[in-house]
């Protein structure tokens, strides 16, 4: 089930409900419980409630759409003020984190995309992020646009789609009011006292390099119990056993035509590549036979990618 939220205070948040992707190499499970995303609003904001709309989408084969639902969600509280996180000296996170026995229990995997005003990691900003939760359930997927306060070129336009006009909405966010709603979004999925790993495809070179310099931009750190996996990667490994004359490409939408997917969508929109990425993750991770603590050992943290991005800088200095 999707739910679109078209305006909370000056935000505009798409919540979508039971994922089409629940289950990665069958050790994810599907027992997430409902729940509503909190946010907060800016003293001059007010509260208000929007009829919505809702779809049901079923399982990974499925292509059928319905309107079930209209209706009101009602925003019960705002949240108490967010504390901005820290990074704690943890050591080797992935070591001790894959090393757990209880490992299922303690990781939530979400997939990840982005669009930009283009490619340069610091000049650029984000303009739409999207996220699913591969456990599914009720709101287990994220999407907005977000206004960067700079101009969308033609040539990024031509790629995506986002116009400026679509960005500078009054109800669009800017990334310093998204953050500590989405950080919000992610605690609300994250197991007690767990860990979350974000999928990104080219992830390590384009979509985790973006929003650490996001969130470096305005103030926040990246929660030290977040570990980022590129999947480009793990794509590039496992094709390259694919016994065929003409080697399939590693992109994601040569990856989606390889496993005779379905886009719901246009491709380079956040939501789409997010939905595609999903499925084609888990097929991935059944060809390689990786197992929950294999792609926790492949994954990097945020530090891990800053020092990465520091070590670039100061070589073309």
């Amino acid at each position: 089930m999707s739910i679109s939220i078209s305006q909370v205070s000056r935000f505009r948040i798409q919540l979508l409900g039971r994922s089409c992707c629940e289950r990665v190499n069958g050790w994810l499970n599907n027992n997430s419980r409902p729940k509503l995303l909190d946010v907060r609003a800016d003293g001059k904001s007010r509260w208000v409630r929007r009829n919505i709309s809702t779809t049901t989408q079923g399982g990974i084969n499925s292509n059928t759409k319905s309107s079930v639902l209209g209706g009101v969600v009602p925003i019960s509280r705002i949240i108490d003020a967010e504390s901005r996180t820290k990074i704690q000296p943890y050591g080797n996170v992935q070591q001790r984190l894959a090393e757990d026995k209880d490992l299922s229990k303690l990781l939530t995997v979400i997939v990840f995309d982005l669009e930009t005003t283009g490619l340069d990691r610091v000049k650029e900003r984000i303009i739409e992020i999207a996220v699913q939760d591969l456990a599914g359930g009720e709101n287990s997927t994220f999407q907005t646009l977000i206004n960067p306060d700079l101009i969308i070129p033609n040539t990024s336009f031509r790629i995506h789609g986002i116009s400026n006009d679509m960005v500078r909405r009054p109800e669009v966010p800017r990334m310093e009011e998204l953050i500590p709603i989405f950080l919000r979004f992610v605690k609300s999925r994250q197991k007690p006292g767990g860990y979350v790993m974000f999928v990104a495809h080219n992830g390590k070179t384009f979509d985790f390099r973006f929003l650490i310099n996001e969130f470096n931009r305005c103030s926040y750190e990246i929660p030290h119990n977040w570990l980022l996996l590129d999947s480009l990667p793990l794509a590039r490994e496992s094709m390259k056993s694919v016994e065929s004359t003409v080697k399939p490409k590693s992109t994601l939408q040569a990856l989606g035509e390889y496993y005779d997917l379905s886009r719901d969508g246009h491709a380079h929109r956040a939501l789409s590549d997010v939905l595609l990425l999903s499925q084609v993750f888990q097929r991935l991770t059944v060809d390689l036979k990786l197992s929950l603590r294999d792609l926790v050992l492949r994954s990097n943290t945020a530090s891990e990618i800053a020092d990465a991005m520091a070590m670039a800088k100061n070589k073309k200095a």
